[in-house]
């Protein structure tokens, strides 16, 4: 379903975008690219802007404000010179996925053996590189090489979408116009900086960016110059790309000499309400709880860690330390952070995820995800607010209902406990 602009009718929406590039010096619009992965996680939020009457209105604002922020009269006009508003971006950034994927799924797909096997191959391409970048910054290189993959896979697949449409119809038309505004307003600093031309910038239909997919906030706070040309270029260079991305992931809170974890074995009795990345215990209670490694004996180190079971009991296991989270904080999603932990241990011999994903689980609708959270509700187990979000507030109320019919309170929410929950309606 094609989702309308403000201005449904496409001979006015046109008539707009022509006002307002000729209120810049511009000439007649281009076509927006194809289609792209979604932008990694930024941390801008900036205040709510009034949204004009018109394009022409706020590209006037927009402007001002622009420059206001020191950015020259002639990149702005350059970068809005063939400023076209995109539906398809419109249509990406409204479309609420009505399934997800399992986690098993997800990693299917992010570290197959042909990425895994590309990756051994840019290590090897690479290895100069990426042993100097990890002398200086403490980021392993396959953890680097490990992002680009997941990203674009290897620089294949960047995003076709100019950064100034994306944004500017984001920023625009979006459910998050301010924080795209902003992004906006740092795509230009880019611009104005010179470390990319106006027709270079392309990236996702979310504006993020080159070969590890950055966000504009996050490229001027973490983009280096790594080959020295005057220019930090994350679309085409690679030690621009690998130096930029080891400074983003060493600002994330990287620590150097650590691993990001290990997949474990976990007891008979293991008190899965501990299992949650917002439960932290040192490596000794864990060892006391009888978390094992999976080849036996004892968890070393010191430290501290959380149990994350992403599949309930019938699923692997997985003791993570801070580098997971550090990866986290690249794009703020578990099976993301395994993917990236994954690749990396593959590309250097470890071997993947050993235990067995209970398969057959299909994943929940959102529909039925907030079935399930309703039902749990009516029974008073406490599920939060019925968001088809499943959180730890859901995940818990999982918990409690299967311990109350004596089942192993994992707090897997799947589409055979929505059934028994059904049943006792």
């Amino acid at each position: 379903m094609r989702v309308p602009f403000r201005h449904p009718a496409r001979l006015l929406l046109a008539t707009l975008l022509m006002a307002g590039c000729q209120s810049t010096g511009a000439t007649a619009p281009v076509t927006a690219g194809a289609t792209a992965p979604a932008a990694t996680a930024a941390t801008v939020q900036p205040v709510a802007q009034q949204q004009p009457a018109s394009f022409p209105e706020w590209l006037a604002a927009l402007r001002t404000e622009a420059l206001s922020q020191g950015i020259r009269p002639q990149t702005f006009d350059r970068a809005f010179q063939r400023v076209k508003l995109s539906e398809r971006v419109v249509e990406l950034d409204s479309a609420q996925p009505e399934f997800t994927r399992q986690v098993w799924q997800y990693l299917d797909s992010a570290v197959n053996e042909k990425r895994v096997q590309d990756g051994r191959q840019k290590l090897q391409e690479q290895a100069a590189l990426l042993s100097r970048i990890t002398r200086r910054t403490g980021v392993p290189g396959e953890i680097l090489v490990a992002f680009w993959g997941v990203e674009s896979d290897f620089g294949k697949s960047t995003g076709n979408f100019s950064v100034i449409d994306a944004l500017t119809t984001l920023a625009f038309e979006g459910r998050r116009a301010a924080y795209f505004r902003s992004e906006l307003l740092a795509a230009l600093r880019i611009l104005d900086s010179g470390d990319i031309a106006p027709e270079r910038m392309t990236g996702s239909w979310a504006g993020a960016m080159g070969q590890t997919q950055f966000m504009p906030t996050v490229f001027l706070r973490n983009a280096v110059d790594e080959d020295n040309d005057g220019h930090r270029d994350i679309w085409g260079s690679m030690p621009d790309v690998l130096a930029s991305t080891a400074k983003f992931v060493l600002a994330n809170g990287w620590r150097p000499g650590e691993s990001w974890g290990q997949e474990v074995q976990l007891p008979d009795g293991f008190p899965y309400d501990q299992a949650e990345l917002s439960i932290t215990k040192p490596l000794s209670e864990w060892r006391r709880l009888g978390v094992r490694p999976l080849d036996g004996g004892e968890l070393g180190g010191e430290g501290t860690a959380s149990v994350l079971v992403l599949a309930g009991h019938r699923g692997p296991a997985f003791l993570v330390r801070d580098n997971f989270r550090a990866i986290m904080r690249y794009n703020p999603s578990t099976s993301y952070s395994l993917a990236v932990a994954m690749l990396a241990d593959r590309m250097t011999g470890k071997p993947g995820v050993r235990g067995s994903w209970p398969r057959e689980e299909q994943a929940l609708s959102k529909d039925e995800r907030i079935d399930l959270q309703q039902r749990l509700a009516s029974l008073g187990m406490e599920p939060g607010t019925a968001d088809g979000i499943v959180g730890a507030n859901t995940r818990n109320a999982v918990r409690r209902f299967q311990a109350s019919v004596g089942e192993i309170p994992d707090g897997f929410a799947t589409k055979s406990l929505l059934e028994r929950l059904r049943q006792r309606s």
